[in-house]
């Protein structure tokens, strides 16, 4: 029979700051707070907040800045995002959407809201994640990898209501369009009050859990909405029951083993190399 994962670790969300003027955040996991081993390969993770927005004319995000020796990953929960980067990505991303952005070797790059979200106003919340990028990887060059909500592949469960939203690796018979440096399964369930999921995640790998809306139970522990569930790596399955009609991110990865050396916008393996 299958083990469950079981939750180590449960992260309320810790007090929002402002990024730039646009993003106004609580940082939900960082490197810095928590075990490393326990989260990798992802690095940090900011949650702003559903927060509406009125029309302006004023550019509201956070002008160019570096980053060096990892991965970011903005999620359009709603609103939209505009990205540019030294390496010559950018883009518009919609509600839904995503742009993954590898920094490797090094990148200066840019976000705001789209001018047209801005003159319109509106909700905005959005997700932006850091991945760690495997040693021999550190110094690949800059990409960027912009999607749709529309390219994502969408897994119908057999419990009526439940979606499985695949936005990196695979689910059942459906696989994400997103390239990966390591192996990242990253999924956004949508399901229904007194719902439950129960699918398989690989042995060993690394599972959080972070409820966006509504609330759920795993095991006997509950997650409200804005908090995360860090869980052990033994077991082989997650099973998750919805009390409320949910949004829920499951990250999963397979831990990279490898020193991390952060400082500031650049995460490498030496405090050398971020020189």
């Amino acid at each position: 029979m299958p083990e469950q994962k079981k939750i180590q670790k449960i992260i309320a969300p810790r007090e929002k700051h402002w990024v730039g003027d646009g993003f106004h955040v609580s940082t939900i996991f960082s490197m810095h707070s928590e075990d490393v081993d326990s989260i990798s390969p992802f690095l940090l993770m900011d949650h702003a907040a559903p927060r509406y927005f009125p029309p302006t004319q004023q550019k509201l995000g956070v002008g160019e800045h570096p980053h060096r020796g990892f991965e970011t990953v903005t999620f359009a929960i709603k609103g939209e995002v505009e990205h540019r980067d030294s390496g010559g990505g950018g883009g518009t991303i919609t509600t839904g959407g995503i742009q993954w952005m590898t920094a490797g070797s090094g990148v200066v790059h840019d976000e705001f809201h789209s001018r047209e979200f801005s003159e319109k106003g509106g909700d905005f919340e959005m997700i932006q994640l850091w991945v760690n990028l495997p040693s021999k990887f550190k110094m690949t060059p800059p990409r960027y990898q912009s999607f749709a909500e529309a390219d994502f592949p969408v897994h119908r469960l057999e419990n009526p209501g439940i979606t499985v939203k695949v936005i990196a690796g695979s689910f059942e018979s459906v696989t994400s369009p997103v390239q990966t440096f390591s192996p990242i399964n990253i999924y956004e369930i949508n399901g229904p009050s007194q719902s439950q999921l129960e699918f398989p995640l690989p042995v060993g790998s690394n599972t959080l859990v972070f409820q966006l809306s509504g609330n759920s139970t795993l095991g006997n522990q509950t997650i409200d909405k804005g908090n995360l569930a860090i869980l052990g790596r033994s077991g082989d399955s997650l099973n998750l029951e919805l009390n409320e009609e949910s949004k829920v991110m499951i990250l999963n990865g397979e831990p990279l083993g490898e020193p991390v050396a952060a400082y500031g916008p650049f995460v490498m393996n030496t405090r050398q190399e971020d020189s």
